[in-house]
C-alpha cells in the first residue's frame, strides 16, 4: 500500500528513523542558498531591468520593467474579472479576520507606578513600511493577501506593499488584486521568489523598499529571507504548508483522510502526517484516500500523492494517546487540528502547534480562509518559539520610563551601588552628587 500512502508503525522506529519523521522539505536549503546568491545581487545591481529578466525567465511571465506594478485599471478590471459570490466570500473572510486582529492591537501605551513617583510602561507604534509576500507558484492565494494586508492595515503601517508571481500574461491575479483593495492595501508588484526578496530589500526604480517582510512561500524565498536577513527583518520563518491531523478514537478514519489531503495539496514540498494511536481510524482513512482523490483534480492529486508516498507524509500510527501527544509537540506543527468529538480533553497536552483548529467541524480549510485567526504561521518546527503572524508583527514596541524628583534619591541610590559594583563609573556619577550639583545649578 505504499503507493497510496506511508504508513509509519511509531513503536517499530529506531531513534534516527523517529527524528526523520520530523524533518521538512526545508531543512537543508544550502543547494537553495547558491541559487539564490546570484539572483539578489543581479536585483540589487540591476533593479528593475533584472526584475523583469527573472519574471520571463523564471516565472514565465510577459512583464517588463514599466509594468511591474499593477495599475488602477488592473486593480478595477480585477473587479469585474471575479465572480460576486467569491468576492462576496472575500469581504465575509476579511471582515472576520479584521474582528479577529482588532481585538490583538495593544493598547497604544501604559504607565505603571512601580514606586511611588517612578512609573514604567511600553508604547507601540506601527513599523514604517512593510513588505507582504503573497505566493502564487502552485495556485491563487487571496486568502494569504487577507491574512497579511488585515493585520498590517489593523495596526497602521504607513506604507504597505504586496509582492506576488505575475501571471503567464503579465497580470496579478485578479482575486489578489480585489483582497489587496478591499482589505486596504492599494500598492501591489509583480515580483515573486528571491528577486521580490531582495527588491523591497534593497529598493529598486519601481519597487520601494521596506524595512521588514512577512508571508509564506517556497524554499527560494526562505533562502532569500535568511541571505537578507542582516539587511532587513524577514519576519517569522514561513515555508512550505505542513499539518498534523491527530486523531482519537472518535473519529471516522475517512473524515481524517479528507483533512489529511488539505495542506498536502498544496505542493510537493509540503509536510503532512495523520498522528493516531487508532489502528482503526489508521486503517480507515488510508483505505479511503483513493476515493477522497478521485474527486480531486489532477494537479492536486499529484501534489498530495507525492507528499503522502514520499519523505514528508503519511500516517503515523502511535503505541498510545500519550505517544501522539508527545509526537505532535515534537514535530510542533503550522497547522494542527484535533479531530475528535472531545477536543478539549486533548488541548491541555498540546504545547507546541502555531495552529490547533479543534473538532470535526474545524477543519483547516475555515482557518485557512474565513475563521479570524491568522494562518501565516511558522513551519519546520518554529512552532516551539514563534508564534501566528498578528497584528504586534506590524508593530515595534518601545519601553517609557519617568521618574519624578521626589522618587529620584531612592531609585538613584540603589542604581549607584550596583554600578560601582559592575565598575561603570559613568554609570555611577550620572545617579551621584554630581549630577545633584548640575541639577541644582538650573533650579
Amino acid at each position: 500500500m505504499s503507493d497510496v500512502c506511508n504508513f509509519h508503525e511509531l513503536a517499530t522506529l529506531d531513534a534516527a528513523a523517529r527524528a526523520k519523521l520530523l524533518r521538512r522539505s526545508e531543512a537543508d536549503l544550502s543547494s537553495f542558498m547558491e541559487k539564490v546568491r546570484p539572483i539578489i545581487e543581479a536585483v540589487r545591481l540591476e533593479g528593475d531591468v533584472a526584475l523583469a529578466r527573472f519574471g520571463r525567465d523564471l516565472d514565465g511571465a510577459a512583464v517588463t520593467p514599466d509594468t511591474l506594478k499593477a495599475s488602477e485599471q488592473e486593480f478595477e478590471a480585477a473587479f469585474s474579472a471575479v465572480e460576486p459570490e467569491v468576492i462576496a466570500s472575500i469581504r465575509y473572510g476579511i471582515a472576520n479576520i479584521r474582528a479577529f486582529h482588532e481585538e490583538q492591537r495593544p493598547e497604544p501605551m501604559w504607565l505603571k507606578e512601580v514606586r511611588p513617583g517612578a512609573f514604567a510602561g511600553d508604547r507601540w507604534t506601527p513599523i514604517d513600511s512593510v513588505a507582504l509576500y503573497v505566493p502564487r507558484g502552485k495556485g491563487a492565494f487571496p486568502s494569504v493577501t487577507m491574512m497579511t494586508s488585515v493585520p498590517a492595515v489593523v495596526a497602521g503601517v504607513p506604507s504597505v506593499s504586496i509582492v506576488t508571481p505575475p501571471t503567464p500574461d503579465g497580470s496579478v491575479d485578479a482575486a489578489t488584486l480585489v483582497a489587496a483593495r478591499l482589505a486596504g492595501v492599494e500598492t501591489v508588484y509583480k515580483c515573486g521568489g528571491a528577486q521580490a526578496v531582495a527588491a523591497v530589500a534593497y529598493g529598486t526604480q519601481t519597487v520601494k523598499a521596506a524595512i521588514k517582510i512577512v508571508g509564506p512561500g517556497s524554499p527560494w524565498l526562505v533562502a532569500a529571507k535568511r541571505l537578507l536577513s542582516d539587511v532587513m527583518d524577514t519576519g517569522l520563518p514561513a515555508g512550505p504548508s505542513e499539518a498534523l491531523i491527530f486523531a482519537d478514537d472518535s473519529i471516522d478514519g475517512a473524515l481524517a483522510a479528507l483533512d489529511l489531503l488539505i495542506e498536502a495539496e498544496h505542493g510537493p514540498d509540503s509536510s503532512a502526517y495523520l498522528v493516531t494511536h487508532s489502528r482503526r481510524v489508521a486503517e480507515e482513512a488510508r483505505a479511503a484516500l483513493p476515493g477522497h482523490w478521485a474527486r480531486m483534480t489532477e494537479q492536486r492529486v499529484g501534489f498530495s500523492r507525492t507528499v503522502l508516498t514520499g519523505p514528508f507524509g503519511g500516517i503515523v500510527l502511535t503505541p498510545s494517546l500519550e505517544e501522539s501527544y508527545r509526537f505532535v509537540n515534537d514535530y510542533a506543527p503550522e497547522h494542527l487540528e484535533l479531530l475528535s468529538t472531545e477536543p478539549f480533553v486533548h488541548l491541555g497536552r498540546i504545547t507546541n502547534a502555531a495552529e490547533i483548529l479543534m473538532g470535526p467541524h474545524t477543519p483547516v480549510t475555515i482557518g485557512n480562509f474565513v475563521l479570524g485567526p491568522n494562518c501565516v504561521l511558522p513551519t519546520s518546527r518554529w512552532a516551539r518559539t514563534y508564534g501566528p503572524l498578528s497584528v504586534t508583527d506590524f508593530l515595534k514596541r518601545s519601553s517609557v520610563g519617568y521618574v519624578t524628583s521626589a522618587a529620584y534619591p531612592e531609585l538613584a541610590g540603589h542604581a549607584r551601588r550596583l554600578a560601582h559594583y559592575e565598575g561603570f563609573s559613568a554609570h555611577e556619577n550620572a545617579v551621584s552628587e554630581v549630577r545633584d550639583g548640575l541639577m541644582a545649578r538650573k533650579s
